[in-house]
């Protein structure tokens, strides 16, 4: 019996060694797969590493120069980082030590990943119930840096793979390298060299213990460690990279100490911009001009064609000129200065304060749209001059004036003095700035013949149609850049040969210069713009525009005073200024000569300094012709003003034979206002009644009623009034009163060999009611 016992107890001994050896054998296959399986994953990034040109940073961080390379500031790029890259050999080893010590104190000691870092942060986690430390290695942190992935279990091992394929194709200086170049250091720099840059106004080599210390805090949580907003807490994290540089044998506690002590003071955030904010970043933006055709960047340092010293001096008069203009609830202003041999921007002022984000300073008054007021009359009479509409002697009338609109009441425009000139030469309606002969010459024109110049001139932003804009195109009815501007007003200066605006130096670029019109309707613009004496009526012959050297000028005001613009140029540079308002709010009472103006003269006198620009050249093949300044025709010895103006010679038989002058009806209404008709000495005209004109009158009242006889012109010769051919009176002024009675009536003045008749009829009627479009007239009153 105990040998069988024996016998079954060896059987299941037996049994079981077996089953054990089977389980051994199985579990060694399981092992061994799982390590094959290890380690073809640990190789597979060796066949698909990444190397360093891999991942090379093109969206850099952009520095420019002024045209003398004086430097203008670091900026944006189109990504929006603020990136700028520097070799390993050319940081701080302060900074580096640094860097090390906070974020991963063996990096040279490990691969990819740390598994000590690893080992001691999961046994700390689990102790404490939470995590309390991190193993990410920098090269793990990179791998984050280039893929962003999500913080979960995939995303780490996304992150884990990437590491592996970094570190099998880049050796550890060059991870590094691009470590450090794209560490994100508060807001939207990244990189050492940006941060360097912009906080201390030093390159990244430069940098010393105590800024490499709080430079190497930022990158564990930049927002947390803002150093304009969280000093206490950037303090904090220093202290313990501080400590970190201790334990790992960097610096001695001492020292540590010492450092933790020093001031160090951070450049407002500004001080990474020197001067033209507004034209690096809009300069940073455009698609073209810094980039190759592959679309990396050309280069890092671009030198622009700014002069700095101007500009910094037009950035200081942008805000004297608004300090003076503070109680006229002005805030804001703009401009921009050409050269017009070259094209060249020298000077750009977007606002007063870029940095000011409660004045709204961010916004660019160069290239904001608003509209231009008066700034665009010149074009329209150029563009009559080209069409023979006009000649430099025409007469233009400026009188009450009124215009169909569709689905609108009528449009009538007006003076800002309410007041009506009545004929007006061209020179005095452009230099004086007169709406009504503008609104009435772009209407022989046409608006569309118009906007088409203007589209020639640049104005892509007067995208509407003719229909949209109207004749109040005329009057800045659209709007427009002080950039587009500009340009325009240097084609002017260029005698129309229209080029484009050049920003960067030594940057290659299509030429395209083209011509708009001939030469010598542009110099009859220059000519008119350009005389102080044609503008005197509205701005007076000592105006703010008005300077010791010859420049051709035009001023614009918006409606209800939002927007004043200075446009103009003498032979050297075109200055454009605009002042207003970005929210829109109207000025007190601020018009372009008192707004913008004064800031173009200031600009203007500056650049002529200490060279007196030459003179504008005069219209060539034409000759100079005295006219009567009311007629613009050859003076008659009743001409009590005689000026010079422009003639072609073609056109000197007609002045010579050009001593009549009739104004036409469109001015009766004008006439009628005007206290003493003696604007023309040889033209008789019957201002009331009007030719055609039906009168009632009504039983019991015929003595009561009465007719007023108004003329116009001759005033200082008799006039002799015949009504059906009987003489009614002699007298020296120009108006009777006659009764009224029923009839056809011819009226006619005499004087000398000049008559005017008309005919006017009188009806007697029994009711009280009248005939639509008829008259009554009081005794007293005249029509």
């Amino acid at each position: 019996m105990k040998l069988k016992n024996l016998k079954k107890l060896t059987l299941r001994v037996s049994a079981s060694l077996r089953e054990i050896i089977s389980y051994f054998r199985y579990f060694n296959k399981y092992i061994l797969t799982i390590i094959i399986i290890c380690l073809t994953i640990r190789i597979l990034p060796y066949f698909a590493p990444i190397h360093s040109q891999d991942i090379a940073q093109k969206q850099l961080a952009l520095q420019f120069t002024d045209r003398n390379n004086l430097p203008l500031g670091t900026i944006l790029t189109r990504d929006q980082e603020h990136t700028s890259i520097v070799p390993l050999n050319q940081i701080s080893p302060q900074f580096i030590n640094a860097i090390l010590a906070a974020e991963d104190g063996n990096f040279y000691q490990h691969g990819a990943l740390d598994l000590k870092a690893i080992i001691r942060a999961t046994k700390n986690s689990l102790s404490h119930q939470k995590i309390v430390s991190g193993a990410s290695t920098i090269t793990m942190q990179l791998a984050r840096m280039l893929e962003n992935s999500p913080r979960n279990i995939n995303g780490k091992f996304k992150e884990i793979w990437l590491s592996w394929r970094l570190f099998a194709g880049m050796n550890q200086d060059e991870i590094l390298a691009a470590y450090i170049n794209r560490l994100p250091m508060g807001g939207n720099i990244y990189g050492v060299e940006a941060a360097a840059q912009i906080y201390f106004s030093i390159p990244a080599q430069e940098l010393n213990l105590a800024q490499s210390s709080l430079l190497a805090a930022i990158p564990n949580n930049p927002n947390y460690f803002n150093p304009y907003q969280h000093w206490k807490r950037l303090k904090t994290r220093q202290k313990y990279v501080l400590k970190q540089m201790v334990q790992d044998g960097y610096i001695s506690e001492e020292i540590a100490e010492k450092t933790y002590q020093e001031k160090v003071v951070f450049q407002s955030r500004q001080q990474g911009i020197i001067a033209a904010p507004h034209f690096l970043f809009w300069l940073a933006q455009q698609n073209n001009p810094l980039r190759k055709q592959g679309g990396e960047l050309e280069s890092l340092l671009i030198q622009t064609t700014i002069n700095l010293p101007l500009q910094q001096f037009v950035e200081a008069q942008v805000k004297q000129v608004l300090d003076s203009l503070n109680d006229k609830n002005v805030n804001d202003a703009a401009a921009l200065v050409i050269d017009n041999h070259s094209g060249e921007v020298v000077a750009y002022v977007g606002s007063p304060d870029y940095f000011n984000d409660v004045k709204l300073g961010r916004n660019d008054g160069v290239q904001a749209l608003r509209q231009p007021g008066s700034t665009l009359k010149p074009f329209i009479y150029e563009l009559a001059l080209e069409k023979s509409v006009i000649k430099p002697n025409s007469i233009l009338a400026d009188v009450p004036s009124h215009y169909a609109i569709p689905g609108a009441k009528l449009y009538s425009p007006k003076d800002y003095t309410n007041q009506f000139l009545g004929p007006v030469r061209v020179r005095i309606a452009l230099a004086n700035s007169l709406n009504i002969p503008a609104v009435r010459t772009l209407e022989k024109i046409g608006v569309d013949t118009f906007l088409n110049r203007l589209h020639q001139l640049g104005f892509k932003n007067l995208n509407q149609s003719s229909e949209y804009y109207g004749l109040g195109l005329a009057l800045g009815g659209g709007e427009v850049s002080l950039w587009e501007l500009a340009r325009a007003y240097l084609t002017i200066a260029n005698l129309g040969e229209k080029q484009p605006l050049i920003t960067i130096l030594n940057h290659p670029s299509s030429p395209s210069q083209s011509s708009i019109s001939q030469p010598i309707n542009w110099q009859l613009i220059i000519d008119m713009l350009s005389d102080r004496y044609a503008r005197a009526n509205a701005f007076g012959v000592d105006s703010v525009l008005n300077l010791p050297f010859p420049t051709a000028v035009k001023t614009g005001t918006s409606s209800n005073y939002r927007d004043t613009w200075t446009v103009g140029f003498s032979t050297d540079y075109t200055v454009a200024t605009w002042v207003g308002n970005f929210n829109g709010e109207p000025m007190r009472q601020v018009s372009g000569v008192t707004g913008a103006a004064p800031l173009w003269n200031r600009i203007m006198l500056h650049l002529h300094e200490h060279q007196t620009p030459a003179d504008f050249s005069a219209p060539a093949g034409l000759v100079q012709l005295p006219i009567c300044a009311n007629t613009g025709l050859k003076p008659t010895p009743d001409c009590d003003s005689v000026v010079q103006e422009y003639f072609a010679p073609t056109d000197k038989i007609a002045y010579e034979n050009s001593t009549d002058f009739h104004l036409s009806p469109v001015y009766n209404q004008w006439l009628e206002k005007q206290p003493q008709s003696n604007f023309i000495s040889d033209q008789l005209r019957i201002l009331s009644p009007r030719d055609g004109d039906l009168f009632l009158i009504y039983p019991g009242e015929k003595e009561q009623q009465k007719l007023e006889f108004k003329l116009a012109g001759n005033s200082h010769q008799s006039v002799e009034w015949w009504l059906n051919g009987q003489r009614l009176s002699t007298q020296s002024n120009n108006e009777i009163f006659w009764h009224l009675r029923p009839g056809k009536w011819r009226l006619e003045a005499r004087t000398g060999k000049i008559s005017h008749r008309i005919n006017f009829q009188v009806e007697e009627r029994y009711t009280q009611s009248k005939r639509e479009g008829f008259s009554v007239v009081n005794p007293t009153i005249s029509r």
